[in-house]
């Protein structure tokens, strides 16, 4: 499993311990011994293909489903022995939201108000705080169902803010939405993570990338990876782009000291480039070779990897 310098950024107390899970469905095995942990104040990406384990594990941590096998607790609290306690200090934006189209929005909020059972006294200033965080103001009396999809999504990410919970799950919250739409619910989930830890469920790698700090990414019921998205695009990798071809280029890349592959390619414009891997940051190596022997040098950078890229690579390696 890939797992980078995120080790370094640890506290002491985690807001999501997740030990040794394991969960099958018959003769299919949708965890297979997961760990984890998630820091107080992170956004975590929890990132996979479809079946991958994404929505097992969501279903684990807010106690509707139990593993077969291993912990979870949540702000030191096991899930399994202290549901109903666990469950108070989360709130779950499902990908398919149960809202009552019939209902207003401020109906809406005082049934789950009661739901959750929230003193009377403690429900207006509850519902007051959602509704401003979630941009809802102008709504209030309009029927759930005379909302576009991005005001749905807003509604139901109130009632999951509703108790001011301590751990925001959001499964899938931007899909379906439109551009406009999904930029200002990524907007807003930043905002959200001032007050909570977040756990931002998605098969979607940009939204992953816009929002959060850190992703996990699952495949086939195991962790393939665990990093911080700065950690990910951080590669002792360079690119170099020649105006002009010139012979002997690659031969004299690979001689330099720490650089264990290079490989040519056709950059834009029709240029010639080549990909230098080293074990350490050679591009000022590059640069005294180029002036060195007068290479035409149009470009000189590091190479970053993309989460779309390190995804692409896990799952053709799986």
């Amino acid at each position: 499993m890939w797992r980078f310098s995120m080790l370094h950024h640890r506290k002491e107390h985690f807001m999501i311990t997740v030990d040794g899970v394991k969960r099958a469905y018959g003769t299919i095995q949708a965890l297979s011994g997961i760990s984890f942990t998630v820091n107080e104040g992170e956004i975590v990406g929890l990132l996979g293909p479809n079946g991958a384990g994404k929505s097992t594990t969501i279903k684990i941590l807010t106690g509707y489903l139990h593993p077969d096998e291993g912990t979870v607790q949540i702000d030191g609290m096991d899930v399994l022995t202290q549901t109903q306690a666990v469950q108070r200090k989360i709130g779950y934006l499902a990908e398919n939201t149960p809202l009552y189209p019939t209902l207003s929005v401020q109906h809406y909020l005082k049934w789950v108000a009661d739901m959750r059972e929230i003193p009377l006294n403690d429900q207006r200033k509850l519902i007051s705080d959602a509704v401003i965080a979630t941009g809802l103001q102008n709504h209030l009396t309009r029927p759930i169902a005379q909302l576009s999809k991005g005001y749905r999504q807003r509604v139901g990410l109130a009632q999951a803010i509703l108790h001011k919970p301590k751990l925001l799950i959001l499964d899938e919250p931007t899909v379906g939405l439109d551009p406009t739409q999904i930029v200002e619910i990524r907007g807003l989930i930043k905002r959200l993570a001032e007050h909570s830890t977040i756990l931002f469920s998605s098969h979607i790698l940009s939204e992953v990338e816009a929002v959060c700090d850190r992703v996990i990414i699952i495949m086939n019921g195991q962790i393939r990876a665990d990093a911080r998205l700065d950690d990910l695009s951080a590669t002792t990798n360079a690119v170099v782009v020649l105006s002009e071809p010139v012979d002997g280029v690659e031969m004299a890349l690979r001689g330099l000291d720490g650089v264990t592959d290079v490989q040519s390619f056709h950059a834009h414009g029709g240029f010639l480039g080549y990909r230098v891997m080293a074990e350490r940051d050679i591009c000022p190596d590059i640069y005294a070779l180029s002036s060195q022997n007068g290479y035409p040098l149009r470009e000189l950078r590091p190479d970053t990897l993309t989460l779309e890229a390190f995804f692409n690579q896990l799952a053709t390696s799986a």
